[in-house]
């Protein structure tokens, strides 16, 4: 691990500001939008918004590689990011905001891939594992950290918004400036919908479902706890707890996965989740114990993810791994699309308890889903491809995770 560090510790911390950053503007926004008396389905599509440009971007990021290089399409799209998050407080209108929001995913999205192809390149077979789970850990700390930086400065005025955009900034320094030159940039080798349709049903189901339910967790947290009257403070915690909970149960999950049934886990998991979203949506649960669930929901949605990837592993040839994670990557960020907005009509509907209500429901239809899948037919040979990866990865990262996986 000293060794990797050595030589990706520039591409590391430029990642880890970059997640500050975006941890940053992502919790703020559901925060200073009910400052601005938005609605809640007004702020589910400015939430929305962000998904819809990552997911375009996971698209079109490697197109512009291959056409102008990684150092152009790094340098342009970081600009095009730090020009957007100081646009946000200056101009305070909800159909604005959802424009800029598209563009930040958008751009992400392509500096990740950017990013993530270098940190591929400059790790050795025998270091990559460990390269790509240092990345995934330092996505997950910047991300926590990020929430930190909200309860210094007043969400109500300039310089929360000035602040993630100095630090994506900050971030192209170590990334621009390392010793290490551009990669060359493959292609996606991409499965049909209707094969991985056919190989796992319950995979392609599962990553719509996750999607939803990971983008209502981390696009609508914040506006959930405007609405419940929370301080600033609290929004925070809440929202550092799902990554907590997220980054200390992935290899206990995983461990237990490479050793059972993983139908049976991805059913487990989810029927507790749903079991946690009834008590928040149905109780008058203390702050403390809200933060329990924060952890026990982020707990469960990031390793069932992985869960899912993994189970329609189990039925591919190791070389074909890799391809099949595009097309569950794209369901995954195509569900997501819809998740803060559906999010938004029920708390509108039903109040702040929506929030829990919409996801509750997501892991319901999942477990329902897992059960009817395990009678029509047997569980496969577990391949012990389980990787430890988030849905924060962008797709050149997951499908060089799985790569690694087919080489142990």
């Amino acid at each position: 691990m000293l060794k990797v560090l050595t030589h990706s510790w520039p591409l590391l911390m430029g990642v880890m500001l970059l997640m500050v950053g975006n941890g940053v503007q992502g919790t703020l926004l559901g925060i200073r939008g009910n400052i601005e008396g938005f609605s809640t389905y007004q702020l589910s599509y400015v939430m929305a918004a962000y998904f819809l440009g990552f997911l375009f971007g996971s698209w079109a990021a490697p197109r512009m590689i291959r056409r102008v290089g990684h150092v152009r399409v790094f340098a342009a799209l970081g600009s095009l990011i730090s020009a957007v998050l100081v646009i946000y407080p200056v101009y305070p209108d909800w159909m604005v905001w959802t424009g800029l929001r598209v563009l930040a995913g958008f751009c992400f999205s392509g500096i990740y891939i950017t990013a993530e192809s270098w940190i591929n390149n400059t790790a050795s077979n025998e270091t990559r594992g460990q390269a790509l789970s240092a990345y995934m850990i330092v996505q997950m700390i910047g991300i926590i950290a990020s929430q930190v930086l909200l309860n210094l400065p007043d969400p109500s005025g300039f310089a929360l918004f000035i602040l993630p955009s100095v630090l994506v900034s900050l971030a192209f320094m170590p990334i621009l400036l390392a010793p290490t030159p551009a990669p060359a940039f493959d292609g996606s080798r991409r499965v049909s919908f209707a094969r991985l349709f056919q190989i796992s049903p319950l995979g392609c189901v599962g990553m719509l479902l996750t999607g939803g339910i990971f983008s209502a967790m981390f696009g609508m947290a914040a506006v959930w706890g405007a609405q419940e009257g929370l301080s600033v403070s609290q929004i925070s915690i809440f929202v550092g707890a799902l990554y907590v909970g997220g980054l200390l149960l992935q290899y206990p999950v995983g461990w237990v996965s490479d050793r059972m049934d993983r139908r049976t886990l991805i059913m487990g998991l989810s029927a507790v989740a749903a079991a946690a979203m009834a008590l928040a949506a149905f109780l008058p649960l203390p702050f403390p114990a809200l933060v329990g669930i924060a952890m026990v929901l982020g707990g469960i949605t990031n390793p069932v993810y992985a869960l899912l990837i993994a189970y329609t592993n189990d039925f591919l040839p190791r070389d074909q791994m890799a391809g099949a994670s595009a097309g569950l990557i794209f369901l995954n960020g195509f569900g997501a699309i819809f998740g803060p907005t559906a999010t938004g009509w029920m708390m509108e509907t039903t109040g702040p308890s929506g929030f829990f209500l919409f996801i509750g429901l997501l892991y319901v239809a999942l477990v329902g889903y897992a059960v009817f899948r395990m009678t029509r037919r047997a569980a496969p040979a577990v391949t012990g491809a389980y990787r430890s990866v988030t849905p924060t990865a962008s797709p050149l990262a997951v499908e060089a995770v799985l790569d690694e996986a087919a080489r142990d």
